[in-house]
C-alpha cells in the first residue's frame, strides 16, 4: 500500500499553508496595485475585478487552512490564473478602456504579481488534480 502525503496526518498542512499565504500575497500586490482598499482602479470594471479577485483570494486562503480544501485549491487556481490573464490582455493588446499598460512588461509591481501567481498555480493545480484521486485533502 502506497503512502501519501495527502493520508499523512498534518502532511499537508505545509502545502496549505504556503497557498494560503500566496493568495493573501496576490491579495496584497493587487491592494498595493489598485492604491489602497478603499480605491477602485479605473476604468472601473478593472476596479472590480480587482475587488472580486481580493476577496476570493482572501476566500481562497481561509479555505485552505479551514476546509473545504478541494476548494480551496480551486479557487487558489483562479486566484493565480486571472491576474496572469490580466496581465497579459493589458500588456498586450489592451482592454477597453484600459490601454495604460499596453507594453509595459517590466513594471516591477507586475512582475513581483507575476511571480507569485506562477508560485501559486505551480503550487495549486498538482494538489488540486491530487485531490480530486482523493477522497480526502
Amino acid at each position: 500500500m502506497q503512502h501519501h502525503a495527502a493520508t499523512v496526518p498534518g502532511a499537508a498542512w505545509p502545502a496549505r499553508w504556503a497557498g494560503a499565504l500566496l493568495c493573501l500575497a496576490v491579495a496584497a500586490v493587487h491592494v498595493v496595485d489598485q492604491g489602497g482598499i478603499t480605491v477602485t482602479r479605473d476604468p472601473y470594471y478593472i476596479g472590480v475585478a480587482y475587488h472580486v479577485l481580493e476577496i476570493a483570494a482572501v476566500v481562497a486562503a481561509v479555505l485552505l487552512l479551514t476546509g473545504p480544501v478541494r476548494l480551496g485549491w480551486l479557487l487558489a487556481i483562479g486566484v493565480a490564473a486571472g491576474p496572469v490573464l490580466g496581465y497579459v490582455l493589458s500588456r498586450g493588446p489592451g482592454l477597453p478602456y484600459y490601454s495604460d499598460d499596453i507594453g509595459n512588461w517590466t513594471e516591477p509591481l507586475g512582475l513581483a504579481s507575476l511571480a507569485v501567481e506562477g508560485a501559486l498555480l505551480l503550487l495549486s493545480v498538482p494538489l488540486f488534480v491530487r485531490s480530486l484521486r482523493r477522497r480526502t485533502y
